[in-house]
Order: structure tokens, then C-alpha cells, then sequence
């Protein structure tokens, strides 16, 4: 369908709120829900309170001409009407992020791996939802591009990330922080997975964590009297420590699946 599953609109907007491109590709766009919740979050919710001068670029693919509508008009800078299949070898841009949100699920393994490799490759990130289980969708909505057609695992792609050639000529990457890896969130239904440089994706785990961190009562409160209660006892090193492996343990279990 040209839609997604609403229980986790929150999941993924928190996640792309949290990384916070300045250029996204929305592939295979739908209804245009979700270039529509980038456009008002990462735009309205700035600061500028500027409501008709958009500043990001967002872009979108949608291979099914039937499905666009003025809404998509407004909300894309750019809307690519072709196969993504097709059109990716022709992309002059490197995005800083690209959605495919429930969108693999439509490609063969061999269209899938293809895709994702070189996706992975001419941009920064990807941020990935599909379903663990896909049902047995034919071409809904008289669209063949609606059929399901291969059931992915975690582990497939995590070997498509892992392998992947990566530009080294990018001006913002070192011989570290280029190196690709994935953060997969928890979800019953989903594989919900954002791919990117090493760095973004544990600055983006710290962020969600402290977020964490901050919903538990008292911690505003506490956690500043306890810094300054180690510092003047001289046990604020050992504390950083005993914080950093205690983190990287609730980091692990609030977070990832």
C-alpha cells in the first residue's frame, strides 16, 4: 500500500529528528507521510518560525505516478516519477540520509542487495523499516511495484553494511569514522535499522540514552549533587569510569533489539 504502519511513525521521526539531515531521499514515497513529517519537523521546529522558506532539501522517488498528488508537489524539492532500481546509478547528489521506509521488502534479494549496496556507498546513512514478516501482498492498488517479494533479516543486513566500498574522498569522514555501521532499534513487528558512519551512530546512541536517562524522576536533580560530591572527595574519575561501562550496558539494553 502506499502507506506504512502508524505505530511506528514516532519510532522513526524520534530517530530522524535525532540524526538531523540537512538533504533526505524518501524512496518510494507513498502517501508522502513521511517527507511531509521531515518537512514540518526538521523545518518548523528550528527556530527560524519562518513557515515559507524551507531551508533542507528533501527529495523523493515514487515509481507509481498515480499515487502523486499536490501534497507530494509541495513537500519534495525534487520527485523523481522512475524505478529506483534504475535510477540510483544516475543520482548526482549524496544524501545525508535516504528512507526506506517499508520499501525492501518489495525487492527481490538480488534487486535488494544491489540497491542497498550502492545506496550505502554514494550516501551518508540509510534508515530502514521492514516488516519481519511480510504478508502475502500482490499488486495492491493495481500497482506491481505493491507486491512483496522477499522476507529480510537482521543478519542479511548487517552483511550488506559491513562489505560495503566506501568513499574516502568524502571531506567529512577520517579513516574511522567512515567506517559503516547499523544501530537497530527494538520493535516486534519491524526491523527498524539506521546505517551510517561509525561516529554519527554513537552520537546518535548517546543522545537517545541520556534522553533516557532524563525520564527517570529525580535525575536532574541528583545526578549534578552526586558529580559534585566525587569531585570534592576525589573519586570523580573512578565515577566517570563506572558511568561509561554502566552506560555502554543500559545503552545496549533501553536501545538496540
Amino acid at each position: 500500500m502506499p502507506s506504512s504502519p502508524y505505530q511506528h511513525i514516532s519510532k522513526i521521526m524520534d530517530l530522524i529528528v535525532n540524526i538531523n539531515p540537512n538533504s533526505v531521499l524518501d524512496i518510494g514515497t507513498g502517501f508522502g507521510k513521511y517527507g511531509l513529517l521531515c518537512r514540518e519537523y526538521l523545518e518548523l521546529w528550528d527556530g527560524r518560525q519562518n513557515y515559507d522558506k524551507f531551508l533542507r532539501r528533501i527529495d523523493g522517488v515514487e515509481a507509481f505516478e498515480s499515487y502523486i498528488t499536490p501534497l507530494h508537489k509541495f513537500v519534495y524539492d525534487n520527485l523523481y516519477t522512475r524505478d529506483i532500481s534504475k535510477l540510483a546509478d544516475n543520482l548526482d547528489f549524496s544524501y545525508d540520509l535516504v528512507l526506506l521506509i517499508d520499501v525492501l521488502e518489495h525487492f527481490d534479494k538480488a534487486e535488494g542487495r544491489s540497491l542497498l549496496t550502492k545506496i550505502l556507498a554514494r550516501n551518508k546513512g540509510v534508515l530502514i523499516s521492514t516488516p519481519k514478516y511480510p504478508s502475502n501482498q500482490k499488486d495492491a492498488f493495481n500497482n506491481i511495484y505493491e507486491i512483496h517479494r522477499a522476507r529480510w533479516t537482521k543478519q542479511e543486513i548487517s552483511r550488506l553494511y559491513s562489505n560495503t566500498a566506501y568513499d574516502d574522498n568524502d571531506d567529512d569522514t577520517d579513516s574511522n569514522n567512515g567506517i559503516k555501521a547499523a544501530f537497530f532499534l527494538r520493535d516486534m513487528t519491524h526491523l527498524i535499522t539506521y546505517i551510517g558512519r561509525r561516529e554519527n551512530i554513537n552520537k546518535l546512541k548517546r543522545r537517545l540514552l541520556l534522553r533516557q536517562i532524563k525520564k527517570v524522576p529525580g535525575t536532574s536533580y541528583f545526578i549534578p549533587k552526586a558529580v559534585r560530591f566525587m569531585k570534592s572527595v576525589g573519586l570523580f574519575t573512578v565515577f566517570l569510569i563506572s558511568c561509561c561501562q554502566g552506560g555502554l550496558y543500559i545503552q545496549n539494553y533501553l536501545l538496540t533489539g
